[in-house]
């Protein structure tokens, strides 16, 4: 199934070619508020209209208008991707029948890079959507699973089912 034509965030296609160190530091600062200083110009993302504050999503910029509009319900503020998807997809559906999802397994079919999928499955135990009672092992809480719900309606227009996830297309 195609993904609806409504706007979401996602990772740059071509995120592979950050050194592991700017990865990091960009993965870290988005969303955070930033102040266009005043020799550059900045212009939103959606509305392309020119900002003197905006927040930033790797090399694009967004009005707190935007930004919210963006948001999932469900996310409780933290920004959904499609990378989010498959990795709480996969904790909902773990592959083979598995009773909980191989952190491993997530970080390399997320749809991203496996040092991105790990940061992102930090951020989603951190904020309460997966719980990891090991460093192996990953599980998806009920935050999770409305977040999942929220996400799969607006990537894909419908309730999440597994073969939604990249995984299952690949």
């Amino acid at each position: 199934m195609s993904a609806v034509a409504q706007a979401y965030f996602e990772y740059p296609p071509n995120i592979q070619v950050l050194d592991l160190a700017t990865l990091v530091s960009t993965y870290r600062q988005r969303g955070e508020a930033f102040s266009v200083p005043p020799a550059e110009i900045v212009s939103c993302a959606v509305t392309r209209r020119i900002l003197k504050r905006s927040k930033r999503w790797f090399g694009l910029h967004y009005s707190q208008k935007a930004w919210d509009a963006l948001l999932t319900t469900g996310s409780e503020g933290y920004p959904l991707t499609p990378a989010e998807f498959n990795i709480l997809g996969l904790a909902a559906a773990p592959p083979e029948d598995a009773e909980a999802l191989a952190r491993d397994f997530a970080q390399k079919n997320c749809g991203t890079t496996a040092e991105l999928g790990y940061l992102i499955i930090n951020d989603l135990i951190q904020f309460g959507f997966l719980s990891s009672p090991n460093d192996y092992e990953l599980y998806l809480t009920a935050r999770g699973e409305i977040a999942l719900d929220g996400l799969s309606r607006r990537l894909y227009g419908t309730a999440f089912d597994a073969e939604l996830l990249w995984y299952q297309q690949s």
